[in-house]
């Protein structure tokens, strides 16, 4: 009879590294982001959706340059924020061609309980960490962010000109 002990995962065989570890990390809390976000009706891209238009109205376009998704991609989970009340997709006036998406007051609420969740995973992520080995991680975390263009502003996002 197999114990719990006799379907551990595998120990790794060789030093991982920090990409690779970035890599299953990710993985892994993406998956649990997901199973935070069900109940809630949105998935990690539906609230990164929500996240971004939470600052500012915007264009499609913006949006999609800002969250790096394929434009087809973005129209699907438009439409699905849409139906769902939670974003209002209009008319640019000052170019009819263009469509402005902000999030709906439906969508605050709903992206307020997602934002909850999300802190919820990332307490179980970091739960071995202290205080300050978290901002450590946060601050490095950024930096990368910032350097290879990911997710450019991050640093003075969360810092400020210090």
């Amino acid at each position: 009879m197999a114990t719990s002990a006799d379907v551990r995962k595998p120990a790794m065989l060789e030093a991982p590294t920090a990409g690779m570890l970035l890599v299953k990390i990710g993985r892994a809390a993406e998956r649990w982001f997901s199973e935070a976000l069900k109940p809630i009706g949105l998935t990690p891209r539906h609230f990164g959706v929500l996240y971004e238009l939470r600052a500012q109205p915007t264009s499609q376009q913006a949006l999609i340059d800002s969250i790096g998704v394929d434009p087809s991609k973005l129209v699907g989970l438009l439409n699905d924020l849409e139906a769902d009340g939670l974003i209002v997709r209009r008319r640019d006036p000052e170019d009819r061609r263009r469509h402005i998406v902000e999030v709906s007051k439906e969508g605050r609420a709903r992206l307020s309980a997602a934002e909850k969740a999300a802190a919820e995973v990332e307490g179980r992520l970091f739960a071995s960490l202290d205080d300050g080995q978290r901002a450590e991680l946060l601050r490095a975390l950024a930096q990368v962010a910032d350097s290879t263009a990911i997710l450019q502003g991050c640093l003075e996002l969360l810092y400020g000109d210090e």
